[in-house]
């Protein structure tokens, strides 16, 4: 399926599926959704520019290799989770700090750090998968 109305439908879809991805990301902390899901929808868009344009140029695109981006995730996802031990409160518990950020109070918690860890690995885990899935058929 490589017609040249997919291979320009392509780049925008996959923008506009990366940015959807990242809003259900955000969104998931009070709603539907959240980093599993979010990186789901990331990962079909990196599967949707590889069918159109071959697994080279989703490596180029995403300048990182798929697992050490699943790897930073899980890394990311398993610090949110033992901060709290520091603080003194049990495993997996939620905290917060509210930095001013150009005279703006910001809500920053932990759990949306340890939603961005998932997300992370979910992206780069089914990237990885898919990609390797789409390499073996190009043999």
């Amino acid at each position: 399926m490589n017609t040249l109305i997919f291979r320009t439908v392509a780049p925008f879809l996959t923008a506009v599926m990366v940015l959807f991805s990242i809003f259900v990301l955000l969104r998931g902390h009070n709603e539907p959704g959240g980093g599993f899901i979010g990186g789901l929808i990331a990962a079909s868009a990196l599967a949707i520019y590889g069918i159109a344009y071959g697994v080279q140029a989703v490596r180029r695109a995403i300048w990182f290799h798929p697992m050490s981006v699943a790897g930073f995730g899980l890394l990311l996802a398993c610090l949110s989770g033992l901060l709290s031990i520091f603080f003194g409160v049990p495993f997996m518990t939620g905290l917060w700090i509210y930095p001013e950020i150009a005279g703006v109070e910001v809500p920053i918690a932990t759990v949306m750090s340890f939603d961005i860890g998932v997300y992370l690995v979910v992206v780069g885990a089914i990237t990885s998968i898919a990609l390797a899935l789409e390499e073996r058929e190009d043999d």
